[in-house]
């Protein structure tokens, strides 16, 4: 990233405008602490928005000559067991989140956020373990599974609505597939599409940030891993460039999964407290994150069905416990699987290996 395109960026707790003179002090001080809360929001309303900018076509799976050209799969009675039950572990938990949004008024929302963060992470997270079970990738290490999805990514498993990505070292990350995204957002919600991919171009490369400081950190704790100084000997506290390089292999590539991914560490840490306590549209917000839950779980729905075949998925569906029975998977079926795979000719039939890991680097 060159030193324009770094201008342009913002920092994930940036500092607020400037407050106006004569408002209450008060209302100054909850503006500020409410700022890195707005941020969040902001990003995932971008996700949302551009979601619903690119995804005009309720199938966008057809478009894409990966989803075409994959080859069927024969799973065991024994795998097909296991896809069916973390489609349902991901489905139930997508149920919990939509009942949350039925259940309360903006005040319980807000309070609602410590488990509506990390419902939504495994309520995709579930769903995603089905897909992948599928490829033959069995690992539940959610850093095995980003850097799988990651490939998927960067190979074309995904729509343009979510499949761009950050690559690169630090801290000259690249941002593919989003033309618009190097440039600066502001606080408010995006109401253009410029505005929208400038928040998710921030947001990732602010999540690859945290992510290499974060190897950075473990590289350097353990002796043997430690870059250190060719003069003292000693670990390095400071680095450059070449350094970063080093370890660059380890990121992967930084991906919207990677960024759902900041739900599940949010709610674990005190940090939520700051968006509990902050002046944002708590409504707002469960909606964005529903959006992005209907729409990946609906491409990954749809990579199953087509693993299992189109009447096996169905009777999955026809046979859900009494909660999902006729819920939104069966919803999403009629509207989004059925169309897409009618217009899909069947693959070739093939055996999925256990590695299933694809023939990409690490890293770009």
């Amino acid at each position: 990233m060159n030193q324009e395109h770094e201008a342009r960026i913002i920092p994930l707790f940036g500092t607020a405008p400037e407050a106006d003179p004569t408002a209450p002090q008060t209302d100054s001080e909850t503006w500020r602490k409410s700022i890195p809360a707005q941020v969040f929001l902001n990003y995932f309303h971008a996700i949302a928005y551009h979601i619903g900018q690119a995804a005009s076509d309720a199938t966008p799976l057809r478009q894409l000559p990966y989803f075409r050209d994959t080859p069927a799969t024969s799973l065991t009675d024994a795998e097909q067991a296991e896809v069916v039950r973390l489609l349902h572990t991901g489905w139930s938990t997508e149920y919990a989140l939509r009942a949350t949004a039925e259940l309360g008024d903006e005040n319980y929302l807000r309070n609602a956020l410590h488990w509506t963060f990390p419902q939504a992470y495994y309520a995709i997270f579930g769903v995603l373990e089905a897909f992948l079970h599928t490829r033959g990738i069995r690992s539940r290490n959610a850093a095995v599974v980003a850097r799988e999805v990651g490939r998927l990514v960067v190979r074309g498993a995904y729509p343009r609505a979510v499949g761009y990505y950050a690559a690169g070292h630090y801290p000259d990350f690249a941002v593919q597939r989003l033309p618009l995204g190097a440039y600066r957002p502001g606080l408010s919600l995006a109401g253009k599409d410029i505005e929208a991919q400038a928040n998710i171009g921030q947001f990732l490369r602010t999540t690859r940030r945290l992510k290499a400081t974060s190897v950075r950190q473990q590289v350097q704790a353990n002796p043997n891993t430690a870059i250190r100084s060719a003069r003292t000997g000693q670990p390095l506290d400071k680095w450059k460039p070449q350094h970063w390089q080093q370890i660059t292999w380890r990121l992967g590539y930084t991906t919207l999964f990677d960024l759902l991914g900041r739900l599940r560490i949010s709610a674990t840490s005190r940090e939520i407290e700051r968006y509990v306590e902050a002046e944002i549209d708590f409504r707002h917000f469960h909606e964005s994150l529903m959006t992005i839950v209907r729409y990946l779980n609906g491409i990954h729905e749809t990579y199953v069905a087509q693993a299992l075949g189109l009447e096996k998925y169905r009777e999955v569906i026809a046979t859900l416990p009494p909660h999902l029975l006729g819920s939104f998977p069966a919803e999403r079926l009629r509207t989004v699987v059925e169309p897409t795979l009618a217009a899909v000719p069947a693959p070739t039939m093939w055996r999925t290996l256990d590695t299933g890991a694809d023939a990409l680097p690490l890293a770009a």
